[in-house]
């Protein structure tokens, strides 16, 4: 909730407390009235404590000036948009980008690097596929792309990004701490030891 509507809904609460102090109100008109306030505050309330227990802050460090600490294109999205600031190795088979940010991931954490779907767009492929971001890890973040060849050893379209082009995202998320236990059997299932292709097309 904004201020607004927190002065909203104090205000409201004062003009049932004169109403209620009002010998000539209308008690269960009132009493419906504040029932129903209070629900909705509540609710409001739910809702404000749900959406803060999902977000949680990550320090970002500038490396130069020209960053751009990651964001959500838009609400509800998994991945916050890396923006290269530079190319750091260009060759004949892959480009590297740089995105001068670092991060300070939380213990129990883990960053994900995926590449965007403008990814459709160039003839590169992220070389390690998924990117991960260590906790320990506080150095640039970086993308290297493999650049995709036609079947004559020539370059598909040549298009690659730009600096200032998002070129991946990041998405973090927990992970949990497994320690493998020994065992001499393992649980029946119905598919076993069934392996690619097990349950056909």
């Amino acid at each position: 909730m904004d201020k607004k509507e927190i002065e909203s809904y104090i205000k409201r609460l004062q003009e049932l407390e004169k109403e209620i102090l009002n010998d000539n109100s209308d008690d269960e008109s009132i009493m419906g009235d504040l029932n129903k306030l209070l629900f909705n505050l509540g609710d409001d309330i739910k809702n404000q404590v749900e959406h803060q227990v999902n977000r949680f802050e990550i320090k970002v460090k500038k490396l130069s000036p020209n960053a751009v600490i990651p964001t959500y294109a838009k609400d509800g999205d998994a991945g916050m948009d890396l923006v290269a600031t530079k190319i750091i190795e260009n060759t004949s088979f892959h480009v590297t980008y740089g995105t001068d940010i670092a991060m300070e991931i939380p213990k129990g954490y883990v960053g994900l690097v995926f590449p965007r779907s403008s990814i459709r767009k160039t003839d590169l492929s992220l070389t390690n596929s998924v990117g991960v971001i260590d906790s320990g890890y506080r150095g640039e973040l970086q993308a290297t792309f493999k650049k995709v060849y036609g079947p004559n050893d020539v370059r598909i379209d040549q298009t690659d990004y730009k600096v200032g082009d998002r070129i991946a995202q990041i998405i973090i998320i927990p992970y949990p701490q497994i320690t493998f236990v020994e065992v001499d059997e393992l649980s029946i299932t119905e598919r076993g030891e069934g392996g690619f292709g097990s349950t056909g097309k």
